[in-house]
């Protein structure tokens, strides 16, 4: 599936953007930030793309100007235990290149995000969390409606293997449509 806005195409992932990925995700700004290691090389970009990002709903952020992969956002189910039941929630992950960051790019991305999931997978809330003191993270949320719900201390990151804390943001059904009026 693609998706778009004013300035985006939101399209799936595909191997031949391996490269792209790895100047991203190679830095050790994007990352660990997002709760993963930075890329070691290409190859491992192209694993990334064939066993994380060909998920349904995960997409490929891309400037309509040239098409060519800049991030990553995606809607997946929620581990979260104060959820709706399973597939009446969703969460919302992202990441974006450090040459993008400021541009407003990501809340575009996640705004579309919330219409899709909203409108056209009816779902009834979404969730979305950054580690404490990441604040661009914060402002991404906030920008696009998410309220704080509740913060977790001591999460273990799995992909990183440390412990970290988390804010928990959400955004209900009734909230969203009240914001889009």
């Amino acid at each position: 599936m693609i998706l778009e806005t004013d300035r985006l195409i939101l399209r799936p992932w595909e191997e031949d953007d391996a490269e792209i990925l790895y100047e991203y995700a190679k830095s050790p700004d994007i990352g660990p930030a997002a709760g993963w290691k930075p890329h070691t090389d290409i190859a491992y970009s192209r694993e990334i793309i064939r066993t994380v990002l060909s998920d349904d709903e995960t997409y490929a952020v891309c400037l309509k100007s040239d098409n060519v992969a800049i991030g990553s956002v995606g809607l997946f189910p929620t581990g979260q235990k104060m959820a709706a039941p399973r597939g009446k929630e969703l969460e919302v992950g992202y990441w974006i290149g450090v040459p993008f960051w400021g541009k407003g790019l990501i809340p575009e991305a996640v705004v579309r995000l919330e219409k899709r999931a909203f409108e056209e997978l009816s779902c009834v809330g979404m969730w979305c969390c950054h580690d404490e003191g990441n604040i661009k993270s914060q402002r991404c949320m906030e920008k696009c409606g998410f309220i704080y719900h509740h913060s977790e201390e001591n999460v273990f990151c799995e992909q990183i293997g440390e412990m970290r804390n988390k804010l928990y943001y959400y955004l209900r059904l009734e909230d969203y449509k009240a914001g889009r009026q």
